[in-house]
């Protein structure tokens, strides 16, 4: 059995891909009512509204009954990983816990695999990751995801890969929690670029200049450069850079227009910028994309200036 902790739009469609595989799966969610209603529709009716649930997925209130697990899927908001931990002793290190989440932690300034070995060390910790909608894996289309573990990596790339969800297999945990953070930074900076009708030419050079960024950054703090340029880097860079089903797309779309977001969708880029820029300090490397975004989100700095400074910025060598 495979149990899943969080029934947002990710956590579902996993647990509709491995249900539909055959596996025994089940899903936790922390609303009951939300849990009553996903038991008598066998659906997310607000996360995935048109995806019935498979017959070997049973839906939970109580961690309790979800663990132990073959594997464990922490599929919550990086700003809540923390949090689930401490709050439930219940997810111990009885089985593998894997991350499912995107982000740097704005109060350890960790990554996703970091938190769970400094709460869980006696637990197998691996982390999910790269270019997958969550929309795309619940309807059965092709996916690839890397999954990164410094043990029983084989293992649980078989576990949770399926005829449509295909996982490549990678013991660099830096590299592949940094690619799958930073790339949602960048996202925003891409949707403000659209957005702002700056263009196609301007949304590729900002891909590429945000490119760098991700691997100045990962490769100072241990991760190997080809990593970043696998399925948790580049390849999810791409992704939520060009599609409006990226929610840092969206916003940072909604940015460069001038409009209000949805205030209730979680965007990991917001914060992880935040995060990212104090690692980078501390590291003394430049980050002028991800100031950026942060001036931006935070309302430091007004759309036409933050535009000005970027090309304004000296000319060097690419």
């Amino acid at each position: 059995m495979i149990g899943i902790l969080g029934a947002g739009a990710f956590g579902t469609a996993l647990a509709v891909a491995l249900g539909r595989s055959g596996r025994a799966v089940r899903l936790w969610a922390r609303d009951a009512d939300q849990v009553r209603a996903m038991q008598a529709t066998r659906r997310n009716a607000v996360a995935l509204p048109d995806v019935d649930l498979p017959e070997t997925v049973s839906v939970h209130a109580e961690i309790a009954e979800v663990v132990p697990a073959e594997a464990l899927l922490l599929c919550v908001p990086m700003q809540a990983l923390a949090a689930l931990l401490d709050g439930h002793t219940g997810i111990d290190g009885s089985c593998p816990l894997v991350a499912c989440c995107k982000g740097v932690d704005l109060t350890s300034l960790r990554g996703p695999v970091a938190l769970i070995r400094d709460r869980r060390p006696e637990a197998v910790a691996a982390i999910l990751t790269g270019p997958g909608f969550a929309a795309d894996i619940a309807r059965g289309l092709p996916t690839a995801l890397t999954l990164a573990a410094t043990e029983r990596g084989a293992a649980l790339q078989d576990l949770l890969s399926t005829q449509t969800l295909r996982l490549y297999r990678t013991d660099d945990i830096i590299g592949a929690e940094l690619g799958g953070a930073l790339k949602n930074v960048v996202a925003i900076a891409a949707g403000v670029v659209i957005g702002a009708g700056l263009g196609e030419s301007a949304r590729a050079a900002l891909l590429t200049r945000g490119y760098a960024e991700m691997l100045r950054l990962a490769m100072a703090l241990g991760a190997r450069p080809e990593t970043l340029a696998g399925l948790s880097g580049l390849g999810d860079l791409v992704l939520t850079c060009t599609s409006a089903q990226s929610r840092n797309f969206r916003y940072g779309a909604a940015l460069g227009q001038g409009t209000v977001f949805d205030p209730s969708v979680t965007v990991e880029g917001i914060a992880t910028a935040r995060a990212v820029l104090r690692l980078a300090a501390g590291l003394g490397i430049d980050m002028p994309v991800t100031a950026m975004v942060d001036a931006l989100a935070s309302g430091r700095i007004a759309l036409n200036d933050a535009i000005a400074r970027l090309m304004s910025r000296p000319l060097k060598q690419e």
